[in-house]
């Protein structure tokens, strides 16, 4: 019995050695691409035959027709406002909707669960006549109104979270004297960290990745690119020799700010879970 049951453990953890292999495969390829020192899209070899950090460089310093720069600081700038907005968005209307009994409530939701169940590209033709009657195509705030605006929408999760959370600590409050603002922000918001951390992790991911909403109101105007947008263009038959690896260079580099803040915000959200349990 305990022969088999070792056998079985055996086998599970080579699957997942297995597993993590495949995953990490493509992620080291492409860190040792953005050092192969040979151009060009493909060579006929895995390992490069020399190495060199010009690539880095070059992706910083050569900005006859691209702008890595000035693209990642777009990029960080639309990602943190969207992140705020949207927070403050989910977490407002999941606590009304979660707390609060109103009219018009259960249609309201019904409405978001039937409207979330459509990808967002879908209203992407519609949003671009909208940004474009109001003047506001090619600009920065216009991609941070896109991505915030319908945050919205993804307020289930958090509701469910609120749900959970009993309402007879907001009610103790009430005797003491707490008005719900007070309730909201010293009882229900250190109570609900994980459910921040989440959203502000999938608020900030959102454009940070995008590439179809970009590409559609930025048009032409490459000062205000994305790094999506911009990385994509590294591609283009013209430039993919010179570029592709600078390129998987660009590529390592847009993903040490997301590798980092999930890094921090984990801590937090052990913390978080830890706290509300305990609460």
């Amino acid at each position: 019995m305990r022969f088999r049951k070792h056998v079985k453990n055996f086998f599970a953890h080579l699957l997942l050695v297995i597993l993590s292999i495949i995953w990490l495969f493509p992620v080291f390829w492409v860190v040792i691409t953005s050092f192969r020192g040979e151009k060009g899209s493909f060579v006929p070899y895995f390992w490069p035959e020399s190495f060199t950090i010009d690539n880095y460089v070059k992706l910083f310093t050569d900005t006859k027709q691209f702008y890595y720069a000035k693209w990642f600081m777009n990029t960080f700038i639309v990602a943190v406002c969207s992140c705020i907005l949207s927070t403050f968005y989910v977490l407002s209307i999941s606590y009304s909707v979660s707390r609060m009994r109103f009219k018009m409530r259960r249609p309201f939701m019904n409405v978001a669960l039937i409207l979330g169940m459509f990808p967002g590209f879908m209203s992407m033709i519609a949003v671009y006549y909208i940004l474009k009657g109001l003047n506001m195509t090619q600009s920065l705030l216009s991609l941070i109104l896109v991505y915030s605006a319908g945050a919205g929408l993804s307020f289930y999760i958090a509701k469910g979270f609120f749900d959970t959370i009993p309402k007879s600590i907001d009610e103790a409050a009430w005797i003491d004297g707490a008005s719900k603002w007070q309730v909201f922000t010293k009882i229900t918001i250190p109570l609900s960290r994980p459910m921040i951390i989440y959203t502000v992790l999938t608020s900030f991911l959102a454009p940070w990745t995008d590439y179809i909403f970009v590409s559609v109101i930025m048009g032409d105007n490459y000062d205000k690119y994305t790094i999506a947008l911009g990385l994509y263009k590294m591609l283009e038959r013209e430039f993919i020799v010179t570029w592709y690896n600078r390129f998987a260079a660009g590529a390592v580099i847009v993903s040490i700010p997301i590798a980092a803040l999930f890094m921090i915000m984990q801590r937090y959200y052990a913390e978080g879970v830890a706290g509300s349990i305990k609460g």
